[in-house]
């Protein structure tokens, strides 16, 4: 059984500030933001995250992590050095822990100049004190962190570009010190954590397949290849988007080109527990990227809007030409 979780918060980004979103249990359509913080003057936040007592935020720019106070007092910050002068190719993240207690942050040291790899560092959330760091043979240029939500460890995808992309996960002991695992691939991208947290779905970075893993060994559970779902993998392959619509259910995006040059995408149902593939679902949704399915049966479109799964008709296999 999974643990009763504290609402779901999420972020974005407009006109300068900081929308932080509370995703309330039946809520639908458009999202109204339940706080708004402003970055210290000078600031350009490239990611953020917010407690759920909608108290503090965290955030990260080219140079540095920030928190501050709902007021806008600053708690603690923390500049990433020597300076970059970068402007693009790199973004730092962050992510809060479950409980509340750390903030993990990515650096793309590599491509912001700063010399050497890049690294995943972890800070007290109270005190911004440093409290482990990994120095990790990559050179990404942004990175994906998904939290746990039973035992609280903290999964990393670094994403290289053409050379693909790294999973890493933390875990921080009854101690306090932090174990760092490396899975053993290069060329899987992480997409989605299970909402109870017993698997976890990844891509191919080449497009080829998607596949579901046991947490929190990596174990391959199945694989569904482009075929699969009854395409073409000339002419077809597998977006790096989707997740798990609920405990059972996971969203796999498929698209690609028509004769005319027209792209197309569509979103695939997936029963975890038996690899079948069970329909598609209607997402309205604007692009292959626009959707974030949250776990409960709803997910995320631009606005935010969130929507839910209404019961849709079968469709060919194939798009119209």
């Amino acid at each position: 059984m999974t643990p009763a979780q504290p609402p779901k918060v999420i972020t974005r980004h407009r006109d300068g500030r900081i929308h932080a979103y509370v995703i309330e249990s039946g809520a639908s359509g458009t999202l109204e933001p339940a706080a708004v913080f402003q970055p210290q003057a000078g600031d350009e936040a490239v990611e953020s995250v917010v407690r759920p007592d909608m108290e503090r935020v965290v955030y990260t720019t080219l140079n540095r992590v920030v928190c501050l106070t709902r007021a806008g007092d600053l708690v603690w910050a923390s500049a990433f050095e020597p300076h970059s002068d970068v402007r693009h190719g790199h973004r730092p993240g962050c992510a809060l822990s479950v409980d509340g207690r750390t903030v993990w942050v990515y650096r793309p040291d590599a491509m912001a100049g700063r010399g050497g790899g890049d690294q995943w560092v972890v800070y007290d959330a109270d005190s911004g004190q440093v409290l482990a760091r990994r120095e990790l043979e990559t050179v990404g240029h942004g990175a994906s962190h998904h939290v746990h939500p039973v035992d609280g460890s903290i999964y990393l995808d670094v994403g290289e570009g053409q050379d693909g992309s790294v999973i890493l996960r933390g875990t921080a002991g009854a101690d306090g010190e932090v174990e760092f695992v490396a899975y053993p691939w290069w060329d899987r991208c992480l997409i989605d954590l299970a909402p109870g947290g017993e698997q976890f779905m990844t891509v191919d970075h080449g497009q080829a397949d998607v596949a579901f893993h046991r947490h929190p060994s990596g174990d391959v559970l199945f694989t569904l290849p482009v075929e699969a779902f009854g395409y073409d993998p000339e002419e077809t392959f597998v977006e790096w988007s989707g997740g798990y619509l609920t405990p059972d259910t996971a969203v796999v995006t498929l698209g690609g080109e028509t004769e005319d040059g027209e792209e197309w995408f569509r979103f695939h149902l997936i029963d975890v527990r038996t690899g079948r593939i069970s329909g598609e679902m209607a997402a309205e949704a604007a692009h292959p990227y626009d959707v974030e399915p949250l776990g409960d049966g709803s997910w995320l479109t631009d606005g935010p809007v969130r929507r839910f799964r209404a019961p849709v008709p079968s469709t060919p296999p194939h798009p119209t030409r």
